[in-house]
């Protein structure tokens, strides 16, 4: 299959690597449990979308520029743990406006749901924001392709889109198996809340994480 060997071997290691825990599944669980099943699925589609990004870079060669600046890796490993840093307290301080406001009302408040597109474009800075895929394109991905071969381009946007079609099939998974706990507590505006702030300090918490990450 053009330059790509072994890859019955890469098909397992990608499957092992998106059903590992990290911000791009906590991102689609943490909707799913929020929002509901649709959220989730949208959010895994977003992250689809940024794992799509991740290999037309890998295939146009900005994946190797990144991996030869250590300040271009830095950069963006900040700025994705600042954007989930941004994503978790966005949501802990949300519970904290909704309990304000159903505290003075006689009927509780009803929940902002976010937009497709909102819920896409954050799967997507998620994914492409995530210092765990960057690393696994930049130091897995040769390791399937051969050196010397003529369909360099070619075998990396292969690889990189049969990544995302496997991402978001286990993303999709896990986002509808915890919809149910969504539908679950739907009606129990307490619950909701505290869903959201253990999502939201989850994100923070990764993104404390991802910013302390190094790159090896």
């Amino acid at each position: 299959m053009l330059d790509i060997m072994h890859f019955p071997l890469f098909l397992a290691s990608v499957f092992l690597l998106c059903i590992t825990p990290g911000p791009d599944l906590a991102y689609v669980v943490g909707q799913s449990v929020a929002n509901g099943r649709r959220s989730g699925v949208i959010s895994a589609a977003g992250v689809a979308l940024g794992s799509c990004t991740h290999a037309i870079a890998s295939a146009i060669g900005l994946t190797a520029l990144i991996a030869a600046s250590p300040l271009l890796f830095t950069v963006i490993k900040y700025i994705g743990a600042a954007y989930l840093i941004f994503l978790g307290s966005k949501m802990v301080w949300s519970t904290l406006m909704r309990r304000q406001a159903a505290s003075g009302a006689d009927e509780p408040v009803a929940k902002s749901t976010a937009s497709t597109r909102s819920l896409l474009s954050r799967g997507l800075i998620t994914s492409i924001t995530n210092p765990k895929v960057l690393l696994f394109f930049i130091a897995f991905f040769p390791q399937f392709v051969v050196i010397d071969g003529a369909h360099h381009a070619q075998s990396f946007l292969i690889l990189g889109l049969t990544y995302a079609l496997i991402g978001f099939a286990t993303d999709t998974c896990f986002a509808l198996l915890a919809g149910g706990a969504a539908s679950a507590v739907a009606k129990n505006a307490a619950m909701q809340r505290l869903l959201d702030r253990v999502v939201g300090i989850t994100f923070i918490g990764l993104g404390i994480r991802l910013a302390l990450t190094r790159r090896g």
